[in-house]
């Protein structure tokens, strides 16, 4: 018995020992890991900006199914934050700050430990990125006991850091690199009566302010009463590379014609009918440039001419509104061309006999015959398709 009260005492000992010790460390930490991921910066910074990829790259969640996580209508950019849980555990993190492109501001809490978290950003040789994720903040008493039981906050924190952007590699790589681009060729587009919100933006920038504006036009046409008729797509009116500028409509289409009173962001329009190469893309946005390039050989391939008036059309059958991997999104371009003209008929010029055969019913007797040629028929013409018109105050 009496060695049974010493080993408790000793262990009790312990114990009060190792609080004192844990109570008396600093509670501050900060930690610091770099990778070089295999894909674009835009490709990388987008992904790490939506917490709905965090769960598919955090290794304590991909090692813990229990985890579940509760994401709000907003996941990117400022204001956009998640929460997770499983039975011992909460945690949220929101973002407060970023720089598109650059860097990334978050808060963190997990069980009474916070931090201020931020990620870089970089450009390296080959398309690659450069990514440095860095924490630094203040531990929960227990956070602080599990990490001197388990070699300090930098091992623990950073080994999951470590892991971590070995997943986004892994997860980008696969998604990047798979894609598929097929020219479907020449197909008629159908009007459609759309709302939109119409700027000019950064071309790296637009499929993030689709996502942004995208949410408002729903919000309207619910409020309005309208109903939806497709998917959203964008309006390309001038597309210019060399400055990295287009001037674009994102648009929803709606199920009728409308008119909206002056002062509203949010305009009404009517895309008409048109001709158009049709191109699908199905992967990452990043390989939009592969689309417009192989549309635009198959059109001088096969020598159509093209409708230079605006650039062209994009409809987001599948955006990332609707899934959050890359590689499913499907993307449907439209370059207008101008309609192939068909030949005339030609008809051969009629000429009267010798002998008159008018049947104009108010004639009763015949005329003399008249042996010059009769005026001839005009021939019958094709009226080629009617050009595509665009909103008026828009092309």
């Amino acid at each position: 018995m009496k060695i049974l009260k010493y080993l408790f005492l000793l262990l009790l000992l312990s114990l009060v020992a190792l609080t004192v010790f844990v109570a008396t460390q600093k509670g501050i930490f900060s930690v610091e890991r770099s990778k070089v991921i295999n894909s674009p910066k835009a490709t990388v910074y987008n992904y790490v900006n939506d917490f709905r990829n965090y769960e598919d790259f955090e290794s304590w969640a991909v090692e813990d199914p229990t985890f579940k996580f509760t994401f709000p209508n907003k996941t990117t950019g400022i204001g956009g934050s998640f929460s997770w849980s499983n039975e011992e555990e909460t945690g949220n993190a929101v973002t407060v700050k970023t720089k598109d492109g650059e860097s990334i501001e978050q808060k963190m809490k997990y069980n009474g430990t916070e931090a201020d978290v931020t990620w870089t950003f970089k450009d390296t040789l080959a398309g690659k990125t450069k990514v440095t994720w860095k924490a630094k903040g203040t531990m929960s008493f227990l956070f602080k006991v599990y990490a001197a039981l388990n070699g300090g906050s930098d091992k623990v924190i950073g080994t999951i850091y470590e892991k971590s952007l070995a997943n986004i590699d892994k997860n980008l790589d696969y998604e990047t690199k798979t894609y598929a681009v097929q020219v479907n060729g020449v197909v008629k587009k159908t009007e459609t009566p759309y709302i939109k919100q119409t700027f000019t933006s950064e071309i790296p920038k637009i499929n993030k302010n689709a996502r942004i504006v995208i949410p408002k036009l729903i919000q309207f046409s619910e409020n309005n009463g309208l109903s939806a008729s497709g998917k959203p797509f964008i309006i390309y009116h001038t597309y210019d590379t060399t400055k990295g500028l287009a001037k674009i409509s994102i648009c929803l289409p709606i199920n009728k014609e409308i008119s909206i009173s002056s002062g509203s962001d949010i305009l009404s329009g009517k895309l008409n009918g048109f001709d158009a190469v049709k191109t699908t893309l199905k992967g990452d946005y990043a390989h939009t440039s592969e689309a417009i390039a192989k549309t635009t050989a198959y059109i001088n391939k096969e020598k159509i001419t093209p409708e230079l008036s605006w650039s062209h059309l994009e409809i987001l059958e599948v955006s990332k509104l609707d899934v959050k991997s890359p590689s499913k999104l499907i993307t449907e371009i439209y370059f207008p061309i101008k309609p192939k003209v068909v030949p005339a008929a030609v008809t051969a010029p009629v000429y009267s006999s010798d002998v008159s055969t008018s049947t104009d019913t108010e004639e009763t007797t015949p005329k003399p015959a008249v042996h010059k040629p009769a005026a001839p028929k005009p021939a019958p013409t094709t009226t080629p398709a009617q050009k595509p018109e665009e909103e008026q105050s828009e092309f």
